[in-house]
């Protein structure tokens, strides 16, 4: 006797592609906002062109950079507010580009989840989407994986992954010396590091997400996953005007770990800690934990999302250009000839 087919469906084992395909056309109108030129196709085929040429490149350096979001993401799941955390991927991508001196053309998304909600899913692209539009760069592409088991109820994980380019010859660092000036450009709060800390010194407090922030109007919550800043323009304005040396992207690691990375092995730098007002949100936090100042500053940006190091008789000129492009920059110090990183003053 034959066996029927018991009828089983995709959809039965926790998989719905009919909701996939609704993301897609919902996230279309998002996606052609962020049209560049060198795009040469939109969603849905099985890759992406770009097109070195059509974005007005001669002889191009391709610069690649991919990243997360982190345990900001927890935050953003246990209060629904998933808006920003889109962007917030994209920043950690570009902001990373641009510190080799490339302009960013091109990025992508990986989005997985337990099981697709299409509206929460569409506001976080759509959040991918402003941070391209901020950033100029196109999303040309993505992967939206519904993977049953893998993930709790609710939960879902973020990647990205930017392509920049530069004109051979272009890329930074270069030319950092003793003397260079160290201007900062202040961040937009804890952007998106060291939230396993964040979340730790939340749960020494008591608050919840949705209690009043003690440092600002609306919920905890919401304060703290306010969304990375992006500096792509700005600092791309700065290296074309010229005398930018390197810039630093101040993430994990913070001040302490970060801005070594981008000088010679004979050079260090020498901070002032009071060149600028540690933001409330870190004084909230280094309260919570009774945190040394040194933990601070290899932990969080404590309010300093990027650096550059730019020949010392353009300093003027290159702040001047960086607050009329609306960022708030402060000098923060110089290069010094001993390697490390010193400070003086402190965090207040």
């Amino acid at each position: 006797m034959t066996q029927k087919r018991n009828g089983v469906t995709y959809a039965d084992a926790g998989v719905d592609i009919d909701a996939g395909n609704a993301l897609v056309d919902r996230i279309k109108p998002a996606a052609k906002r962020t049209g560049r030129p060198g795009v040469m196709a939109g969603l849905g085929g099985f890759g992406a062109l770009f097109d070195l040429k059509g974005a007005g490149f001669s002889d191009p350096i391709l610069v690649a950079a991919t990243d997360g979001v982190g345990t900001k993401l927890r935050i953003a799941i246990d209060t629904g507010n998933v808006d920003g955390v889109g962007i917030d991927l994209v920043a950690m991508c570009v902001n990373d580009l641009v510190c080799q001196g490339a302009e960013p053309l091109f990025f992508l998304d990986y989005f997985a989840t337990g099981k697709l909600d299409t509206d929460s899913a569409a506001r976080i692209i759509e959040g991918i989407a402003e941070g391209c539009v901020r950033s100029g760069c196109a999303l040309i592409g993505g992967e939206t994986a519904e993977m049953p088991g893998m993930y709790p109820e609710g939960d879902f994980d973020l990647a990205g992954f930017a392509v920049g380019a530069m004109e051979r010859g272009a890329d930074l660092p270069a030319g950092v010396a003793a003397g260079d000036v160290l201007l900062g450009l202040a961040s937009d709060g804890v952007h998106s590091n060291g939230y396993s800390l964040v979340r730790k010194l939340v749960e020494l407090s008591g608050l919840g997400w949705d209690a009043d922030c003690p440092w600002a109007e609306g919920t905890l919550g919401a304060a703290l996953l306010t969304p990375t800043r992006l500096y792509v323009k700005q600092a791309l304005a700065a290296v074309r005007a010229g005398g930018v040396h390197a810039l630093a992207h101040i993430t994990g690691g913070g001040l302490t770990e970060n801005i070594p990375r981008v000088l010679p092995e004979n050079c260090g730098v020498a901070i002032n800690l009071g060149a600028w007002d540690l933001p409330p949100v870190f004084k909230w936090l280094a309260d919570q934990g009774g945190m040394a100042e040194a933990e601070m500053l290899k932990t969080f940006n404590c309010g300093i999302g990027m650096v550059l190091a730019v020949d010392a008789t353009r300093a003027d000129a290159l702040h001047a250009l960086l607050e009329e492009a609306g960022e708030t920059a402060c000098r923060l110090g110089h290069v010094t000839d001993t390697p490390g990183v010193s400070y003086s003053g402190a965090l207040a």
